[in-house]
């Protein structure tokens, strides 16, 4: 099987896997978090969205092509982050697709790309809330692609495959987003017995239920569409390196 038809029915196949049915869940939903946990969140998440929007006018100002990529890059988040599985009172699990945009474009780029999305589902779809904003940013577009490009890193300097290091890349930023969302939840709503440390537990617990075989699914995904710019934009890709020193 060719290359490309070989890659683009693997596409096809992980999407019927990843695609849950519908259902009646969201983010962290508007009015769920107590209003000092709201406004702490925004603050937290502010500087890493002016950093993110300084480095896209750097990238966009350097290569006009490099547009289209943070596009399609965007339309990665907004599709998976919009598919979702019910989990616990307040939020749900669904894949994030913010390893795809750390990898190419590093972490700051990755938290701009998550408010756009996050914003346009908060108003379009009922998915999250404007008063959680705050709070999902940080979770799905700050700390996620953190651990992502963290993880991309180290794996590539230990020498592993690159498919491998996407994987693992997109799947921990996976995780990591939603063990951030079990603290935030964990915190905001502290357990009567064991207090915040059992609530975090009963959180993650939940989550992990769902969250683990998305992860997976994730991953491969991340690592088709990777390997599909690869193939068809190797040039863009170098040119991006460039862009950012060769890291």
């Amino acid at each position: 099987m060719h290359l490309k038809n070989r890659n683009l029915f693997i596409l096809g196949i992980l999407l019927l896997v990843i695609i849950p049915k519908p259902a009646f869940a969201m983010h962290i939903m508007e009015g769920f978090l107590p209003v000092r946990w709201a406004l702490l969140w925004f603050a937290l998440s502010l500087p890493f969205i002016v950093i993110g929007i300084r480095r896209i006018n750097q990238i966009s100002s350097e290569s006009m092509k490099m547009k289209m990529l943070l596009g399609l890059c965007g339309a990665f988040v907004f599709v998976l982050s919009s598919l979702k599985l019910p989990s616990v009172t307040g939020s749900c699990s669904h894949p994030t697709g913010v390893g795809l945009s750390a990898i190419l474009f590093g972490p700051a780029v990755s938290s701009v790309l998550a408010l756009i999305v996050l914003l346009f589902q908060a108003l379009l779809l009922a998915h999250g809330g404007i008063s959680t904003l705050g709070a999902n940013v940080f979770s799905m577009g700050i700390a996620g692609p953190i651990a992502a490009y963290l993880t991309y890193k180290t794996a590539n300097k230990s020498g592993m495959p690159k498919g491998v290091s996407v994987f693992l890349a997109a799947a921990i930023g996976d995780l990591a987003t939603y063990l951030v969302t079990s603290v935030q939840l964990g915190i905001a709503f502290p357990a009567e017995v064991g207090g915040i440390m059992a609530s975090i537990g009963k959180f993650t617990g939940i989550f992990a239920l769902t969250q683990l075989p998305l992860a997976i699914s994730e991953g491969l995904l991340t690592v088709v569409v990777f390997n599909l710019l690869t193939s068809y934009n190797k040039e863009d890709l170098q040119e991006l390196a460039l862009l950012r020193g060769g890291k």
